[in-house]
């Protein structure tokens, strides 16, 4: 695999639908969202040539372990004006590669705790496959849609021909694609020259199951937890 690759790692301070979502204990085991995805990409961080934990959270900090500080696993301070809740994506993506060195960027999230180190060995292995050797661009997390979806602006649904077929069956839809958010993972080219995190050809991760969640919300954290404790401990 080409190590020529960066995580990229963002956490910031001030959430405010789920208070200090990335920091407080999430695991059975007291650890965080932050903690457990860490652990997760540390435990193959030699598939990579740096990963850098992007945050201006001082509990982030706190939290990151001392046993990682001669690895090629760093704390990089963000600044404050790109931890805001105001703070647009484009301006993230554009600091990206002030950051980052390698020759691809692989950007995830705390907040899919269901994704770990075998889909990010699987994403590593659709970059090369589908992208180094492939005529992808970049690879992203997706969940696959198979249901009937109506769009308000067209007034009609938008994943079938209702002009052939009004009510299809459901695997006779047209699938459609819902980012997660777990990882994008694009060239250090298509960050600079297209401003983004995915190019124009993506190739699409489908998660199944527990791996689709995104926690954004309260809800969705105590859901997660509850099912992360079952799932550590299903007879408790």
């Amino acid at each position: 695999m080409n190590k020529s690759i960066s995580v990229f790692f963002p956490l910031r301070s001030g959430s405010t639908r789920v208070i200090k979502k990335n920091t407080r204990p999430f695991h059975p085991d007291g650890r965080s969202l932050f903690q457990l995805k860490l652990d997760q990409i540390a435990s193959i961080r030699d598939q990579f040539h740096e990963v850098v934990v992007s945050t201006n959270d001082l509990d982030v900090i706190d939290q990151f372990p001392s046993c990682l500080l001669e690895s090629n696993v760093r704390i990089e301070r963000r600044p404050d004006s790109l931890c805001q809740s105001n703070t647009k994506v484009q301006d993230l993506i554009d600091y990206v590669p002030t950051v980052t060195s390698g020759e691809w960027v692989f950007w995830l999230h705390a907040t899919s705790p269901f994704v770990d180190e075998s889909d990010f060995i699987a994403a590593l292995s659709a970059l090369q496959e589908e992208v180094i050797n492939g005529e992808r661009d970049s690879v992203m997390s997706v969940n696959r849609i198979q249901q009937f979806i109506w769009s308000e602006r067209e007034k009609d649904i938008i994943n079938c021909d209702r002009s052939i077929n009004p009510w299809p069956n459901t695997q006779d839809l047209d699938s459609l694609y819902e980012m997660n958010h777990a990882f994008y993972i694009n060239s250090r080219l298509n960050f600079i020259n297209l401003r983004d995190r995915i190019g124009k050809r993506p190739a699409l991760y489908v998660c199944e199951g527990l791996r689709k969640i995104d926690i954004d919300w309260q809800n969705d954290f105590d859901i997660a937890q509850a099912l992360i404790r079952q799932q550590v401990s299903p007879n408790a």
